[in-house]
């Protein structure tokens, strides 16, 4: 009797499991998703309100930051919200692997990881942002110490690029060697997060404006592709092996 009574709670712990997996599945999706939208939608307020680059007058960037303040805060609220979906879909991406018989693993430690790192310098990006909002006070000209922020958040944000970079393809290839997603988002990955690591070669120059930049900005942009695909794909309860063999 008793043996029976443990066979079937066993059966009825086993019924549970793939239902409070899927669940997981497609909370790790929605994190991708919401990211990846929120980074679009940040995107596109810095294309409305045409912010300056790194490498504009120092007069351009004052004005700009003097009359953009709300611009910055939402900008940065949205960088905190974007560091706790990286870690979570990270971390979580890092369970399925797991789950999925381990392999892949080795590169999703190395996505969770260089995703650590990532959002480290995030935090430093955005500080730096919201000092440089801060020194304006009520000032009418650029100050050193304006002037220092500025550059602290133009070198957070060179720096941000191989380490996103590290991330991506740490990312896809976990994900496609465990069978979350097909070759082409694998490759995708590793080319764009190639581009990504090249541009962090050129670091310093990036920080002082330099078009070297738009070597990276295509990894970056196809990091918010392969975000949202990847996404949908989990949400969606779609994986490689799946979509493979329609019957399963």
């Amino acid at each position: 009797m008793g043996i029976e009574q443990q066979s079937n709670g066993r059966a009825r712990l086993e019924s549970q499991a793939p239902p409070a997996e899927a669940t997981t599945t497609r909370a790790i999706g929605a994190m991708a998703i919401t990211l990846a939208v929120s980074m679009v939608l940040q995107n596109v307020m810095f294309g409305v309100t045409d912010p300056p680059g790194y490498g504009d007058p120092i007069t351009d960037v004052f004005d700009w930051h003097s009359q953009n303040r709300i611009v910055v805060a939402i900008a940065v609220a949205q960088e905190g919200l974007h560091i706790a979906l990286l870690l979570g879909f990270l971390a979580g991406l890092h369970g399925l692997v797991g789950r999925r018989g381990g392999v892949g693993a080795d590169w999703s430690r190395l996505a969770l990881a260089a995703g650590a790192t990532l959002s480290a310098i995030y935090a430093i990006y955005s500080v730096s942002w919201i000092g440089t909002v801060l020194s304006v006070g009520e000032l009418t000209e650029p100050s050193p110490t304006f002037e220092l922020a500025w550059q602290l958040h133009a070198a957070a944000f060179a720096m941000s690029l191989p380490a996103l970079g590290a991330t991506f393809i740490g990312a896809a290839l976990a994900a496609h060697m465990s069978r979350l997603t097909p070759l082409w988002q694998s490759l995708l990955g590793i080319v764009a997060g190639a581009l990504l690591l090249a541009s962090g070669v050129a670091s310093l120059e990036i920080a002082d404006g330099s078009t070297l930049l738009f070597v990276g900005l295509p990894g970056f942009f196809a990091w918010i592709v392969w975000l949202l695909v990847t996404g949908v794909r989990l949400v969606r309860g779609r994986t490689a092996d799946r979509s493979k063999n329609p019957s399963t």
